[in-house]
């Protein structure tokens, strides 16, 4: 029989052993894996139960028409219309950890800093799923407004963990969501749903740079203000 400690150490691992994968290989999953993923994953705690998340999940062909046809439209139409409002602004410690977060990405890839040119090219990298086979676009009901998004979100941590679980990489793409009008259109996904990130996902290229960094994070007492009377 399980013991919660076994339970605890399974998932510290899982939660530890996690990263964003910026370089996939090409080889294709099997779709009993994926769908031990999506198993997995819907076991997610909703707002009222709703299951607010719906997926398109492309595969082979499906995949690099949608990896061709994105990136041209990028490249042609940068203009953005996320169906979400993007971060208004960082500042403080938001903007020095996601500053440390770019500087080791651009490192691990040999950008130089102030080196503009190179880091749009990396950037870019985005809308090629950093070569991964599968993307799921992750949606939700217009209707239910935020707290659909915030569930959405747990469903996303839960795929990653699942698919970390069976030894697949991942990394959520907000940077997908900026054009969601394009992503509707291209998979007929219904007008009253909204767009709220992308997961790229595959088996991970372990020679690749970008995939030898991790990033850090803050001590429980920075998150966390214990009130006791």
């Amino acid at each position: 029989m399980t013991s919660h400690a076994d339970d605890h150490a399974s998932l510290t691992r899982l939660l530890q052993d996690r990263w964003s994968c910026r370089g996939f290989l090409p080889e294709q999953l099997p779709r009993d894996t994926i769908q031990r993923i999506l198993a997995l994953a819907q076991r997610t705690a909703s707002w009222c139960n709703t299951q607010p998340w719906e997926l398109v999940v492309t595969a082979d062909a499906g995949t690099e028409r949608f990896r061709q046809a994105l990136f041209e439209h990028v490249m042609s139409q940068p203009e953005t219309h996320p169906d979400f409002p993007f971060p208004r602004e960082y500042t403080g410690v938001y903007r020095e950890r996601r500053r440390e977060c770019g500087f080791q990405l651009y490192a691990s890839v040999g950008v130089q800093r102030g080196d503009r040119e190179a880091s749009a090219r990396q950037g870019a990298e985005n809308f090629r799923f950093f070569g991964a086979p599968h993307v799921a676009i992750v949606t939700t009901p217009e209707a239910l407004g935020v707290y659909g998004a915030v569930d959405c979100g747990a469903y996303v941590g839960n795929f990653m963990l699942a698919a970390r679980s069976l030894g697949v990489a991942t990394i959520a793409q907000a940077a997908l969501a900026e054009y969601s009008p394009f992503i509707r259109d291209h998979f007929g996904i219904a007008r009253d749903r909204k767009v709220v990130c992308g997961i790229a996902f595959g088996f991970a290229d372990p020679g690749h740079p970008a995939n030898g960094f991790r990033t850090s994070r803050a001590a429980v007492d920075e998150a966390a203000r214990w009130v006791e009377d």
